[in-house]
């Protein structure tokens, strides 16, 4: 059946009274058929499957057609892709890393049943399930599975913010006569789209604000479509942890425990001068959030702080042959990074983590920003020297930060360095030779170790 056709209310089979007899909106999200059921008697039905499919995958809210604001989280997109491409993976616990010594990026559903976690020590996780089949990451596939998803998005709305590869925010605001159907129903097909045409699944948090929508997204996930509208904000956020609110790190989950805030109930009673004259900027954030209210756009041009990348070595390492290998790899990827963003970095960034997890930061200021690697990585490499030996190390990263249009990058020259520009020019000579036969036309010598 056509996703225009209406879902009435005398096909569906009550489950007893919704929303109190108000009109309740419904959307099939299997066949995407939709429209509105009608209070009988007081009392609204509320079905079960669709009329049109049989399916349950049904969805009813009073407020389902009239919210614009999306979260889109694919459902464990490394490991789905990992499935995708190899079928007999698909009931088996996939973990996705960096190998023994190194963390996990992805875990499917079936590990994360066992309690494997992203970001969890590997030799952990493979404590926990040691029957996982551990798959190193393949970013090449995984960047361009999700350029397709972004394609699909930008279809729907010219205002997708992406958060990384795998989630993104949509306002679909003003779009319902464009596309012939409300925001709800595009979702749902879009999220179908996703699993027919690429193999993977994601879910959809709906509401009329980035930060309840960001919410919603996990409420009921893999496959979910979660809504939180207006009316139920103070109902739903009442009794719920503030561990919800996004970019809520340890500390100051710790800082909001010492002052007795654990739920929105908590914020609540708190006055806003009070939370302000405690937690400063973080104070008025957590007054407004307390109340489901945020006022952040979603921003297709949202702006990127740093560009970064790193390694985790399967063994501790102090040899600088070594690491001087593996720094110019993450240079050339910190630069291909920028140079696809049309970005370049004022302050280069070098990181080491030692064996015991404790951690160093070394940053250098640039007087011209660059995206040249050359550059990234003789600063980077400037740096490492002048940490010394505080090895071994488990791993490594460089990054750039402080970024800027690659329109004022590399355009003054380093007087103390006279070869640094013909450098920049091979570089640029060497990435039209790489766009035209392949990344692996030209490597450094320094690339082989």
């Amino acid at each position: 059946m056509s996703d225009q056709h209406p879902i009435t209310s005398d096909l569906t089979r009550p489950e007893g009274p919704a929303g109190g007899g108000q009109n309740l909106q419904v959307l099939c999200r299997e066949c995407l058929s939709h429209g509105v059921l009608k209070p009988k008697n007081g009392r609204t039905p509320n079905p079960k499957r669709c009329p049109s499919c049989q399916s349950p995958r049904i969805k009813a809210h009073p407020e389902l057609f009239s919210l614009s604001i999306a979260h889109m989280d694919c459902d464990a997109f490394y490991a789905s892709v990992e499935k995708r491409d190899n079928p007999d993976l698909a009931d088996k616990p996939v973990v996705i890393g960096g190998g023994q010594r190194g963390v996990v990026s992805t875990a499917c559903y079936v590990a994360r049943i066992r309690g494997v976690r992203s970001a969890m020590p590997m030799f952990q996780a493979l404590k926990l399930c040691p029957d996982a089949v551990v798959i190193k990451p393949r970013m090449n596939v995984y960047v361009d599975v999700s350029r397709q998803i972004r394609a699909m998005m930008d279809e729907l709305t010219p205002d997708v913010e992406p958060l990384s590869l795998d989630e993104a925010f949509m306002d679909l605001s003003g779009t319902q006569r464009l596309h012939g159907a409300p925001p709800a129903v595009m979702l749902a097909r879009l999220v179908k789209r996703m699993k027919d045409e690429l193999g993977v699944t994601g879910s959809i948090g709906l509401s009329n604000n980035k930060f309840l929508a960001k919410v919603a997204s996990d409420l009921d996930k893999p496959r979910g479509f979660s809504v939180i509208g207006a009316a139920e904000t103070s109902e739903f956020l009442k009794d719920k942890p503030v561990r919800l609110i996004w970019g809520i790190g340890p500390a100051a989950q710790a800082s909001l425990d010492k002052a007795g805030i654990r739920s929105f109930s908590d914020l609540l009673r708190w006055e806003r001068t009070d939370l302000n004259a405690r937690f400063g900027s973080m104070g008025e954030r957590l007054w407004h959030l307390a109340r489901g209210q945020d006022r952040r756009r979603v921003s297709s041009n949202a702006p990127i702080k740093s560009i970064s990348n790193e390694t985790t070595f399967f063994e501790d390492t102090a040899s600088l042959e070594v690491l001087d290998g593996h720094l110019w790899r993450l240079a050339e990827k910190v630069s291909d990074r920028a140079k696809a963003r049309q970005l370049a970095g004022r302050v280069v960034t070098l990181k080491l983590k030692r064996a015991n997890h404790s951690s160093l930061t070394r940053r250098q200021s640039l007087r011209d920003a660059t995206q040249i690697a050359d550059t990234v990585y003789r600063t980077a490499r400037a740096l490492l020297d002048q940490v010394g030996d505080e090895g071994p190390y488990r791993l490594l990263g460089c990054g750039i930060s402080d970024l800027v249009p690659e329109t004022q990058a590399d355009i003054i020259g380093d007087l103390l360095d006279p070869q640094a520009g013909q450098r920049a020019k091979a570089e640029r000579a060497t990435d039209a030779i790489r766009e035209r036969f392949g990344k692996s036309a030209i490597q450094k010598g320094r690339a082989l170790r």
